[in-house]
């Protein structure tokens, strides 16, 4: 949560000329979604990094932002970028990239972009991780008759309440589309078709006198915790975040038919500190800090070596998947249930997110449903 770009827009350079030397203690800034995400983000990612030679003795600096480019554009466009480092999501990298926002990397510049998952390496960016909008419910409210699937989440006789989503139609017309009994392999070829869209709209207007829409990531979880939903999509961070807040288990995750993507690391276009940008783009996606990342939060590595330490070294319930002795050392990734957006088991039952149709369709249809169609 893609890949065409344009080459040249607004002056953007063609390679990453990374010849200069970051002074001694130098900031480097590196812009983030902030809440736990950023907490995880410092553990692994700037304090370790600070400690390596290619540090220099500089610090790393998180800031907080929404994600909105035109901050970056605006930096860019005075010639004084004050970030060095954007997370950014999918789509908006393409985005970044064809306006000129962001540095372009080489493949060759990482030299274990072998080990990251598909999609990872990009023109203008780097995979940081990989998380998923999930069903998320309040397990004390349905007891043993939970919610499994998204036909259930618009099931409002069965399972009364509201229901909270993400302000938009990003990930909410697949979302409706997964409801209305489409597989999730076929989502995206009906919704670039007029009557997938329309079907898609229709099933989300059913819905839309019991939405609650959040904005912020902490929202969805909080109404579950304080009752003012039922069930909600949620950030699968988020959730794991509130529960360790209130130290139990009580909100719930269906990962059947959750939607999967990345966020990205960009350098912005221009820094002085392209150089040290890059290693650290280079360290925050290498194996020990991959996985030190996501025992500090569930999103997923996009290093693989990450993904299959994290999953070894996972505790195991007494019934291993496929029966055997609980104690055998082999765990089969494709089934073993997992927390993280990234493990086989969940890639293989997710919907991979699809950033080329909201770049090219996401502002038609927005005013299509403000507008009030189906």
């Amino acid at each position: 949560m893609r890949h065409a770009f344009v080459k040249h827009a607004l002056g953007v350079s063609c390679g990453l000329a990374l010849t200069v030397s970051p002074a001694l203690g130098q900031t480097l800034t590196v812009a983030n979604f902030g809440g736990a995400n950023a907490k995880a983000q410092q553990l692994a990612f700037y304090a370790p990094f600070e400690a390596t030679p290619n540090a220099k003795g500089a610090k790393v600096q998180g800031v907080e932002y929404t994600g909105d480019l035109a901050q970056v554009g605006a930096m860019i466009q005075r010639g004084k970028p004050e970030w060095d480092v954007v997370e950014v999501e999918s789509a908006d990298l393409a985005n970044g990239c064809a306006a000129g926002h962001f540095e372009r990397i080489d493949r060759t510049s990482v030299p274990h972009a072998s080990m990251l998952l598909p999609g990872t390496v990009q023109d203008c960016g780097l995979g940081a991780f990989v998380w998923s909008t999930v069903l998320a419910f309040d397990s004390q409210r349905f007891g043993k008759e939970a919610p499994r699937s998204w036909a259930d989440f618009w099931d409002t006789k069965r399972f009364p309440g509201k229901r909270g989503m993400r302000k938009g139609l990003r990930y909410n017309l697949e979302i409706a589309l997964l409801a209305d009994g489409v597989h999730r392999r076929d989502v995206y070829a009906q919704l670039n078709s007029e009557a997938g869209l329309a079907r898609a709209l229709k099933k989300l207007e059913q819905l839309k006198p019991h939405i609650v829409w959040w904005e912020s990531g902490a929202q969805g979880p909080q109404n579950l915790l304080d009752g003012t939903v039922g069930m909600t999509t949620a950030f699968n961070g988020r959730v794991a975040a509130a529960n360790a807040a209130t130290q139990s288990s009580r909100l719930s995750i269906v990962w059947m038919d959750a939607i999967y993507e990345m966020d990205y690391w960009a350098i912005v276009r221009g820094t002085p500190r392209q150089a040290m940008a890059l290693d650290f783009i280079r360290f925050a996606t290498s194996e020990t800090a991959q996985l030190t990342f996501s025992q500090a939060i569930p999103y997923g590595p996009t290093h693989m070596g990450a993904i299959l330490r994290y999953e070894e070294n996972r505790p195991r319930s007494a019934e291993p998947v496929g029966g055997g002795s609980a104690h055998t050392p082999l765990v089969d990734l494709s089934m073993a249930p997992s927390d993280l957006p990234s493990a086989p088991s969940n890639l293989r039952r997710s919907l991979a997110f699809d950033a080329s149709f909201w770049r090219t369709h996401g502002a038609s249809v927005e005013r299509r449903w403000a507008g009030g169609a189906p």
